[in-house]
């Protein structure tokens, strides 16, 4: 039973990472660093290493036999759309914006290794891809993804059991628990990346988190929100395929992942879609560069990132993700191959690093863990729910254009779970779970009505 398990946990993995395809077209650019940002665009969007998951009508199975979409919190009423369209809302899937015959974002063709196409597994774009007004965008945060009950509807639709975890990969949409997914491969290593007969107990108890922007990378030093992996790590990034690769094969590997890193660092963020009043926008740009740039720099040509780690007695935010990473995590990490160039920073005080805010009109809801629905809730504390539920879709339908963010709903109660259906239920964000808490980052409850709204038309323009 333990290799199942290692394949499980390493499908679960590609959440984060794929590896090239050896049917890959050979990419046409001119320069060196064209030419590493172009195979990492064709890793990504042809890649498919991993061994299959399930087989390859399983997605077709989910498709036919998913449930209609609730409307506005009403069991009784159904969206009427496609079968396709429904089944990618209610997973929280994204059409890809290139090539995927009829697959969503996030999900492709897998080989055996004998080269056959033989069925499907999933990629990092099944996070790290999202959609807003109908357009989806490789390295946006895919903040409606309800992972684990997608994993379940595709392992059902194969004809097995849906497996049991030992951690919590999401307790609603929108969240992911990435990291402790990556500390429970390590615990399944020795320092020279051999197998374990029984995992190590490193000590790490990480929450569910927002997915952050992928655009966003280019100007910081590190990679996560603790600040402690440097940026340029490609090992760091090849960790979530531990549970099938060798050291060996790390090492053979470390290029490709190089080339993906570099593609990721080149995205750009997309431009704000509606009109901007400029003189409110203006006016707001002073507000903010004598408020808020201290942590968040500044922007247009002569911009500036001051790449700031802020601790958690100032930030205030939820301590969670930042306390949960444990010593022996750390020690066990930089033991291995993979902490040998670029160690993980054990003498950092936790925090969280101030992201740069590019595109932050397209990345609600907002913190480090999705807890906040707009920029207003944001900039004013007293403003956000301790509970909301959004709508599936990314559609502007549902954008608040003047709070910047989704609009939500505040439910008297917890919402039941209609017929055993558990959507609705796991559409509440509730900020009283473990690492979810909507507290802290206080910073714009000092400014006044008209400089808080003059602010938030200025972040429409990044």
């Amino acid at each position: 039973m333990r290799p199942k398990r290692l394949n499980l946990l390493t499908a679960l993995a590609a959440i984060l990472l794929i590896l090239p395809a050896s049917k890959a077209s050979e990419p046409d650019v001119s320069t060196p660093d064209a030419l590493k940002i172009d195979r990492g665009r064709l890793i990504l969007e042809t890649g498919s290493f991993l061994a299959p998951a399930w087989n390859s009508t399983a997605w077709k199975t989910v498709v036919e036999t998913a449930r209609p979409v609730p409307v506005d919190g009403d069991p009784k009423t159904a969206e009427p759309m496609d079968a396709a369209d429904n089944a990618r809302m209610r997973f929280g899937l994204h059409p890809a914006p290139f090539p995927n015959g009829d697959l969503p974002m996030g999900l492709r063709p897998a080989w055996s290794k004998d080269g056959r196409k033989a069925g499907l597994q999933i990629d990092c774009l099944i996070c790290h891809g999202g959609s807003i007004g109908g357009q989806s965008y490789v390295g946006l945060g895919n903040t409606t993804l309800d992972f684990q009950q997608f994993l379940n509807a595709m392992t059902r639709a194969d004809s097995r059991r849906p497996p049991l975890l030992t951690f919590n990969l999401n307790s609603g949409r929108g969240t992911v628990n990435a990291g402790q997914l990556a500390i429970v491969l390590f615990s399944l290593r020795n320092p020279d990346l051999s197998l374990r007969q029984f995992p190590l107990n490193l000590g790490a108890n990480l929450p569910e988190q927002d997915v952050p922007a992928w655009w966003t990378l280019k100007k910081k030093s590190t990679l996560y929100l603790d600040a402690r992996t440097d940026g340029d790590s490609a090992r760091s990034i090849m960790q979530f395929y531990l549970g099938e690769l060798s050291e060996n094969q790390f090492s053979a590997y470390e290029p490709a992942f190089a080339d993906l890193l570099a593609y990721v660092k080149s995205l750009e963020a997309p431009k704000y879609p509606f009109p901007v009043d400029e003189s409110k926008a203006l006016a707001g740009k002073a507000v903010f560069e004598k408020n808020c740039s201290e942590c968040h720099g500044t922007y247009g040509p002569d911009g500036t990132y001051p790449d700031l780690l802020v601790p958690l007695n100032r930030i205030g935010t939820d301590r969670a993700r930042a306390e949960g990473v444990s010593g022996r995590s750390i020690d066990h990490y930089n033991a291995t191959w993979f902490g040998q160039v670029h160690p993980v920073d054990k003498s950092l005080e936790p925090g969280y690093k101030a992201p740069p805010l590019d595109g932050v009109w397209a990345t609600a809801p907002y913190l480090h863990n999705g807890s906040v629905p707009t920029l207003y809730a944001l900039l004013k504390s007293d403003a956000r729910p301790d509970r909301f539920l959004r709508q599936p879709s990314t559609s502007f339908e549902h954008y608040d254009r003047q709070n910047v963010g989704w609009k939500v709903r505040i439910p008297e109660s917890v919402p039941e779970k209609p017929s055993g259906d558990p959507f609705l239920s796991r559409s509440l964000f509730d900020s009283s779970r473990y690492g979810l808490g909507n507290k802290g980052h206080t910073f714009g409850d000092k400014l006044s009505e008209s400089e808080r709204m003059a602010v938030i038309e200025y972040l429409k323009t990044l």
